[in-house]
């Protein structure tokens, strides 16, 4: 019984040691870096913010998504979207 105990609390110390590292060197990854202000046409209201490797795309109140050039910031391409009835 002994033995089960000491085998059990080797295991679960060396999962903490291995959720703890894999959470340290998911986290030190560098960031992207996000532009410090978007330019939307005048009255909309940002509702969600989503990015790929050269765009991000801003979903406003006005059902458009607008995708933008990250290393510029031009408006690369609005999408209108409709509900389908």
């Amino acid at each position: 019984m002994r033995r089960l105990v000491t085998v059990l609390t080797a295991v679960m110390i060396c999962g903490v040691v291995l959720v703890i590292g894999l959470l340290v060197t998911r986290l030190n990854r560098d960031t992207p870096v996000l532009p410090s202000e978007i330019a939307l046409p005048d009255g909309a209201r940002a509702q969600a913010f989503t990015q790929g490797g050269t765009w991000y795309a801003v979903v406003t109140d006005r059902d458009q998504i607008l995708i933008f050039d990250r290393l510029t910031g031009a408006l690369r391409q609005t999408v209108d979207v409709t509900a389908d009835k």
